[in-house]
């Protein structure tokens, strides 16, 4: 199957490659148009950044972006996934992006002959986010090797740090986790979060996913904040040139500060900018065969 439905099997080089095509669409270093193409936006869970910068890659690419409406689609009916994506390239879609609560849904679509791109399964992986974020580390750093990244938060639902993890450290990143026991699980080495935060280059603060936590949580949002929230005198420890990224959205009070959320070593925002040219790059390279 074409597409991207993971980073686990792209050699390092490629996905080197994949980074600096982002960096040469943001710089206006590269420019092309497939305006006789058409991709769909299929989502069954709710998104903001991903879904519409998905969009915004297709139509800086000249393509018509097609954002099917699952809740008023023949899902509802019980049509399958595979069922769904063979009608969209039966009436001329020429790609699909996917978001699915359930870890590699995408197996099913193996006989699909349009492209695919995984926005997210589960808490598996997302492999664009992971590409965002390494895009606005390199544009920061100019290198992988030799950094120190910190995951803290809800690292056990989170695909941001299970995808993002297996990456970094194949590129030469240190990676560790802070978080209550509740989340934790054996993606990286456990830091205190203090240390965390005052010994790594990037601190990747996770949202805390309530919608996967049907049990809730054995703390407060208050004392969550008090023990693993980055507050200004927390970033004042921050090494220098150390940043803070985020996959978004933002519990503000919660795992961020509202005054942390764009201080001077925030990327939020400039990770969702970026989300459109790694999207961007992916898409390209794989119309290319390049991918």
């Amino acid at each position: 199957m074409k597409g991207l439905l993971s980073l686990s099997g792209i050699p390092d080089d490629k996905i080197l490659q994949i980074i600096q095509t982002a960096l040469e669409f943001k710089r206006n270093l590269k420019r092309v148009s497939y305006s006789d193409l058409r991709m769909a936006t299929l989502f069954f869970e709710n998104s903001t950044r991903t879904q519409y910068s998905f969009q915004m890659a297709m139509m800086n690419l000249g393509i018509t972006p097609v954002a099917i409406n699952v809740s008023t689609s023949s899902v509802n009916k019980g049509e399958s996934i595979y069922d769904t994506v063979r009608t969209l390239e039966s009436i001329g879609i020429s790609g699909v992006v996917i978001r699915h609560s359930r870890d590699g849904y995408f197996k099913e679509l193996e006989n699909v002959k349009i492209p695919v791109f995984n926005a997210g399964d589960g808490s598996t992986g997302h492999p664009t986010q992971t590409l965002l974020d390494l895009v606005t580390i390199y544009e920061e750093f100019g290198r992988f090797e030799g950094l120190k990244v910190s995951f803290a938060g809800d690292i056990s639902h989170s695909r941001v740090a299970h995808g993002n993890s297996e990456i970094m450290k194949r590129l030469g990143m240190e990676v560790c986790i802070s978080c209550p026991d509740e989340f934790a699980d054996d993606t990286a080495p456990r830091l205190d979060f203090d240390e965390a935060v005052a010994t790594s280059d990037v601190i990747n603060l996770l949202r805390v996913q309530f919608e996967r936590h049907s049990g809730g949580m054995s703390m407060s949002a208050a004392e969550y904040h008090a023990r693993y929230g980055l507050t200004l005198e927390r970033v004042a420890k921050m090494k220098e040139g150390a940043i803070i990224i985020h996959p978004a959205p933002i519990n503000r009070g919660m795992e961020i500060a509202d005054e942390v959320a764009e201080c001077e070593k925030s990327r939020i925002f400039r990770q969702m900018e970026n989300g459109v040219y790694a999207r961007m790059a992916v898409i390209h390279m794989v119309l290319e065969g390049l991918l």
